[in-house]
């Protein structure tokens, strides 16, 4: 069968009506883990069968009567989140264990109905914003294998992105669960200290973790926080989150966002500069107001995490195993966390105290806005550059996440563009303990205003509404895409500026091959009418004006071209087509299914082809 998309409310839209059945979403699961293999991502995968099971507990029980809001959803969950009879690794063999019971979060998505995939790759005790300190392999980014996948909830992060949950639990001290949906195009929700429990979760900051959720859409990440929140007595850090902080509210139309008026650092990355700047454009196209604020507090309070006493958090988690046995700890996390032994309850104290002068110092500027957009990370790294240079580039990843739960702060990180090498950007939106809910519904609204609400395997939803310019009186084009143009590739941007929508993801016909072209910048296929192709080929049809079709025709570069494209139904449409000289030593990809199909693929197995 063609491979489903994984967003929540598509599947439980297509469980209702019988299109699909969550026994075949599975299969599909499981065939597709196969396909690119389990490692990096996956420390320990559950059986096939178990996951039958799961869900035949959850067909019962939906039988007797019981709602079950995530029914047949697979998830995974961060390998320092106990599962009962899973071994816990937090990225580190020697240290592994096997409880006999849950987290209560896993708990509370089980009784839900969701079915747990698996356990995944972590930056070694959650000690990380990289994804490349761990013993299981590095995970690297969905879009380029060249690139840190983000940490320390690395494989969470690219399950989701690369179709193989529809969502997963990550941690996020530092910024865990928002670096990697930044590195992998996806939505990152990190809630309010306390509105998930943390009971059953391997500490790393105990006082700062939260439990956090990667999703494709915030739609779907709000949908897994509703069925995680909750007062946990066996938690003592849990608190009673109030009904409308998970509610699907919104800022009022006059929000106002804070932009540091100084002092934001790209770290020479232009283009995620660029970016940001039309990120804070598109949230005043919807209604928001931009404020200058006064970014030290924030920034001081950021540094304080790993320079003040904090780390002594980390210690104090694993101390017994850090002080017999180190050894077995990767080196750059063994000298982060051997490096707290040194401080003392005076150095605590200090760093409590400044602290609470920074938030106070922070009211000022809270006062002036509702929320805070900031770049999710301002750039990304090769893994080469990371390995070269782990502590000082991981501390610049964590710029603009590291204050966010030491200030008591509610956060999503959501996708905000693709630079010109194909590599995506992220924002972060910020607010106020509880806020989590507000957050969730604009950051859909400005995910969705970019054509890049992508859901879980990169696909958007069929049937938007016509995007901001269009005129639906206009002469209308369909065009098929089939590579950079797709929805949430680099290229897409020139489809959606031109005020088109999507109508359908559907397939070619048969008499169709689908090749890797080289020397393109960003990368991208090349499709070839042959008779003797197998096709089958996933494509998406845009339909946009015919004006703008026709400047869009102008921007194709040789040796890619327009003709007309057969699709699965027998009905056709302008789409891409690649002269045939091109594809003459190219890689052919047909048999993969399709672009994103090759790009997921590609980047789990090894190196990318170089554009």
């Amino acid at each position: 069968m063609t491979y489903p998309s994984l967003e929540i409310a598509v599947l439980a839209k297509a469980y209702a009506t019988g299109d699909l059945t969550p026994e075949a979403v599975l299969d599909a699961v499981y065939g597709r883990i196969a396909e690119i293999g389990e490692r990096p991502v996956w420390i320990t995968l559950v059986p096939r069968q178990e996951a039958g099971r799961q869900l035949a507990a959850a067909q019962a029980r939906a039988a007797a009567g019981e709602a079950l809001p995530l029914f047949g959803i697979p998830f995974a969950v961060k390998d320092n989140i106990d599962v009962a009879g899973l071994p816990t690794t937090a990225g580190c063999p020697d240290f592994a264990f096997v409880p006999e019971r849950s987290a209560t979060v896993v708990e509370r998505l089980v009784a839900a109905g969701a079915i747990l995939i698996g356990k995944t790759n972590l930056d070694q005790f959650a000690t990380g914003l990289v994804g490349t300190r761990s013993p299981y392999g590095i995970c690297s980014s969905v879009f380029d294998s060249r690139y840190v996948s983000g940490g320390s909830s690395a494989g969470s992060g690219v399950a989701v992105a690369a179709g193989l949950v529809s969502f997963a639990l990550g941690t996020d001290t530092a910024g865990s669960g928002r670096v990697p949906a930044a590195f992998n195009g996806i939505v990152g929700l990190k809630p309010t200290k306390g509105a998930i429990s943390t009971r059953g979760v391997l500490p790393a900051c105990r006082t700062q973790d939260c439990v956090s959720i990667f999703a494709g859409t915030s739609g779907d990440a709000l949908a897994v926080l509703r069925v995680a929140a909750g007062f946990d007595a066996e938690d003592p850090y849990s608190r009673r989150t109030p009904a409308e902080a998970v509610a699907s509210g919104a800022w009022p139309q006059g929000f106002r966002f804070g932009v540091p008026a100084d002092g934001l650092e790209f770290f020479g990355d232009t283009a995620a500069a660029a970016l940001f700047e039309a990120a804070a454009t598109r949230l005043e196209a919807l209604g928001g107001t931009r404020v200058a604020i006064d970014f030290a507090p924030f920034r001081d309070a950021a540094r304080l995490l790993y320079s003040g006493p904090w780390v002594a958090e980390r210690l104090a988690a694993i101390r017994d195993f850090a002080t017999s046995k180190p050894e077995a700890i990767h080196p750059v996390v063994r000298g982060i966390i051997l490096g707290a032994e040194g401080l003392g309850a005076v150095d605590a104290f200090e760093g409590f105290y400044e602290l609470a002068r920074l938030t106070r110092l922070a009211e000022a500027e809270w006062a002036k806005m509702d929320m805070l957009l900031l770049p999710t990370t301002g750039t990304i790294y090769t893994i080469e550059a990371l390995l070269a240079d782990p502590v000082r580039l991981n501390s610049n990843l964590g710029a603009y996440t590291n204050f966010v739960n030491l200030m008591d702060l509610s956060a999503i990180a959501v996708p905000a563009g693709f630079r010109e090498n194909g590599l995506p950007f992220g924002v972060s939106l910020i607010g106020p303990a509880f806020a989590d809910g507000a957050l969730a519904a604009l950051a859909d609204r400005f995910h969705r205003d970019q054509g890049l609400a992508i859901g879980a395997t990169g696909h958007l939803p069929a049937g938007l509404p016509l995007a901001a310019g269009a005129d639906a009186t206009q002469d209308m084009v369909q065009i098929a895409v089939v590579g950079g143009h797709l929805a949430g590739q680099p290229l897409n941007h020139q489809l959606t500026r031109r005020g088109a929508r999507l109508c359908r993801s559907t397939r070619t016909t048969a008499g169709y091959r689908l090749y890797n072209l080289t020397g393109m910048v960003p990368q991208r296929p090349g499709l070839i009418r042959d008779e003797a192709g197998i096709g089958g080929i996933e494509v998406e049809v845009w339909e946009l004006s015919t004006a703008g079709f026709g400047s869009f025709v102008a921007e194709i570069p040789p040796p890619l071209t327009i003709g007309t494209v057969t699709l699965a139904d027998g009905t056709s449409v302008k789409g891409f087509l690649c002269e045939t000289f091109a594809v003459a030593e190219a890689e052919e990809i047909t048999s993969l299914g399709g672009w994103r199909s090759w790009l997921a693929l590609g980047a789990r197995v090894g190196p990318a082809p170089a554009a």
